[in-house]
C-alpha cells in the first residue's frame, strides 16, 4: 500500500500540552505565549500582590508558587538568546515592582521606582 503525501497537510504550529510547538522549533513565539498566561495570573492577583496586609515574603511564596509556574511551564526545552531571556527578566522585574512597591528616596522625600539592582538585592 502506498500512501500519497498530498493528501497530508503541513501544520506549520499546533498546541500540545499548553506548549505551543512549531515546525520550525521557533522560540520567541513559544515565550510569547507563555508571558500572556503569566501576565493574565499577574493581573488577577496585582491586589493581593500589592496589599499592605500581606508580608513581602508572603507574596514572594505566591509569585514563585502560582506565578512563576505558569510563565515557566515547559522552559526545558527553550534554548534562549538574550533578548528571550531579557523578555523574560522584565517580566519578573515588573511583578516584583509590584511585590516591594515603590522606594523613597530619604534626602529629597521623592517616590521613585526601584531600579534593576535593587531588586536584585531584594
Amino acid at each position: 500500500m502506498r500512501i500519497d503525501n498530498s493528501t497530508f497537510e503541513r501544520v506549520e504550529e499546533f498546541k500540545y500540552l499548553g506548549k505551543t510547538l512549531t515546525n520550525q522549533n521557533f522560540i520567541p513565539k513559544e515565550i510569547k505565549s507563555r508571558l500572556r498566561p503569566g501576565n493574565a495570573c499577574h493581573h488577577s492577583m496585582k491586589n493581593l500582590l500589592s496589599s499592605r496586609l500581606l508580608s513581602k515574603n508572603l507574596k514572594i511564596k505566591i509569585y514563585r508558587t502560582i506565578i512563576l509556574p505558569v510563565v515557566l511551564y515547559g522552559c526545558e526545552t527553550w534554548s534562549l538568546t538574550l533578548r528571550e531571556e531579557r523578555k523574560v527578566r522584565v517580566f519578573e522585574n515588573m511583578v516584583l515592582r509590584r511585590i516591594f512597591g515603590p522606594r523613597r528616596d530619604e534626602v529629597m522625600g521623592e517616590w521613585g521606582r526601584l531600579q534593576n539592582e535593587e531588586l536584585n538585592d531584594l
